[in-house]
């Protein structure tokens, strides 16, 4: 069952952030540049949080302020400077933050102070993130899951997936097949708000697929109140994301393949030329 949104503005006129209560935290998506998502996560009853993602630092520190949160830590999913880009002037306010992203990003990440690799959990605010090391888009690329939730970055948005700026399709789709198998009801927060745009795609590879014009329409409406569209469910991306569903005959039909991988490739080239 969702749980009920209450919302607030983040800026006059602006677009309106939802918070989320968990059930051992409390996520709040914070509206950064023009369309990314980064995400405040607090444990419950803790006025401690992290932030994943900081696009940049005002909305950030606005948030906190207004929030009555302390920053501790900063966790990157990826090094792109869209979801980086407000760590070193959040170390500036707050102090000596650890910085946390993949190995393999040292040097790319701005003040990365921490080294994660899956199978290493990172205790931090009374949270625990599991990391899931996702290249594809990046070869650094991280998802984290704490809790029932996972935060994708810019692996998997709703409906969608990033493009491989450093992966092949074997490694993106590879990727994204470990994402699907998490837990069904595994809430999906993402960093952009493309929702939309993917929803459309969606539904003109799969016309027939009703899960998909009912998430469309939903999601329409929820930018026209000024909502944002996370997070999703696994269960709904299932049913929803056609670059979760390159094994569907529905599919397969229109970008024939030998493997799913090859479908996947094939539905991820019409989705770049897709306008």
């Amino acid at each position: 069952m969702r749980d009920p949104p209450r919302h607030a503005h983040l800026f006059p006129g602006s677009r309106r952030e939802r918070r989320y209560s968990r059930r051992l935290m409390r996520i709040l998506p914070v509206p950064c540049l023009s369309d990314n998502y980064a995400y405040l996560v607090a444990a419950d009853g803790r006025r401690e949080a992290i932030v994943i993602d900081p696009s940049e630092a005002q909305p950030i520190i606005a948030a906190l302020e207004r929030e009555k949160l302390g920053l501790v830590a900063i966790v990157n999913t990826h090094h792109h400077h869209d979801h980086v880009g407000g760590n070193e002037a959040l170390r500036e306010r707050y102090g000596d933050l650890p910085v946390y992203a993949h190995s393999s990003d040292v040097g790319r990440v701005p003040a990365q102070t921490e080294r994660v690799e899956e199978g290493t959990p990172v205790q931090v605010a009374g949270l625990t993130l599991q990391p899931l090391h996702v290249p594809g888009h990046t070869l650094g690329a991280v998802s984290y899951c704490v809790e029932d939730v996972v935060f994708t970055g810019d692996t998997l948005f709703i409906a969608g997936c990033g493009r491989m700026f450093e992966g092949t399709p074997e490694v993106m789709h590879a990727s994204l097949s470990k994402l699907a198998a998490l837990p069904a009801h595994t809430r999906v927060f993402c960093g952009h708000e493309y929702t939309v745009n993917n929803l459309r795609f969606a539904e003109a590879v799969e016309p027939e697929n009703e899960a998909v014009r009912k998430k469309l329409a939903a999601a329409r409406a929820a930018r026209e109140r000024g909502e944002p569209t996370v997070g999703s469910t696994m269960a709904d991306e299932l049913a929803t994301n056609p670059f979760l569903r390159c094994g569907e005959p529905s599919l397969r039909a229109r970008f024939p393949g030998a493997a799913p991988s090859d479908v996947f490739a094939a539905v991820r080239r019409a989705k770049d030329d897709y306008r």
